[in-house]
């Protein structure tokens, strides 16, 4: 069954099923890509690794427990004095113990096949990467600072409406979603999609090399087709509200959207 919302799903962005359509996103614009791009150039996934550590605010955005703290069962034996008791070694609880994890994120990058040469970075932005303070922002930022101050062409795309926006100094970033092509020969103007919950993903240009026209991305058919071959409607429930909780405008709106469509 296809995705009831006109573009992006706010369903997608609950952190038990983000990285598996994180994942998926990134594998079907490469799909979607290559046929327009071979012979010249190619788009290969590529992976950003970072460290978190226990004290990165957002390890709790993607980390699954996988300890929990359990109290040994009592066993039976003979009794013990007082002094036995008060002198015997307590049972131990076992507890979480954080150490640092490597962290990786997949991203896209357009090759020149000649020159064997980055064209192009796309960036799917992950909740790690929307959060103030958190390991996985400040290793976005950077990646984002070390090509805008390089040739290659920029396009970051966020369809995550929790956390903080990368571009959250700017008046047009108060949107559901945003999108941002930067080309490495003009960083002065970027062109900028601010994209409504209620409306379809638009279709983007990707720049490329020297003037080489560029290659069309539409979005909205990448996200249909994720969707669906990945079959998340088998794991969404749409007669509870998405995590994270929509507005109030929206949440009825979405609500008489799943209505219409039988959902709830």
């Amino acid at each position: 069954m296809p995705s009831p919302f006109p573009g992006m799903d706010p369903y997608l962005e609950t952190p038990r099923l983000w990285p598996d359509v994180h994942q998926k996103l990134i594998s079907e614009m490469q799909t979607a890509l290559n046929p327009a791009l071979v012979p010249r150039y190619v788009a290969r996934a590529e992976l950003r690794v970072y460290v978190s550590d226990e004290d990165d605010p957002a390890r709790d955005a993607w980390r699954v427990p996988d300890v929990r703290i359990e109290r040994t069962a009592k066993r039976k034996g003979p009794k013990t004095t007082k002094r036995a008791e008060a002198l015997g070694i307590a049972e131990p609880l076992e507890i979480p113990f954080l150490v640092e994890d490597e962290i990786e994120e997949a991203f896209l990058e357009i090759h020149h096949v000649e020159s064997k040469t980055t064209v192009t970075v796309i960036e799917v932005l992950c909740p790690s990467n929307k959060i103030r303070g958190s390991a996985g922002r400040k290793s976005f930022l950077a990646k984002r600072r070390q090509i805008l101050d390089s040739k290659v062409h920029w396009v970051e795309i966020d369809l995550l409406q929790a956390g903080t926006p990368s571009l959250d100094r700017l008046a047009v970033a108060f949107s559901d979603y945003r999108i941002v092509v930067s080309r490495g020969e003009n960083r002065r103007r970027a062109r900028f999609w601010p994209v409504s919950l209620r409306r379809a993903l638009p279709i983007i240009s990707i720049p490329l090399r020297g003037k080489d026209p560029d290659v069309l991305l539409d979005l909205n058919a990448v996200l249909r087709t994720a969707y669906d071959n990945a079959a998340y409607d088998v794991s969404i429930d749409y007669r509870r509200d998405p995590l994270p909780p929509l507005s109030r405008e929206d949440a009825a709106w979405a609500a008489k959207l799943l209505r219409e469509h039988g959902l709830r």
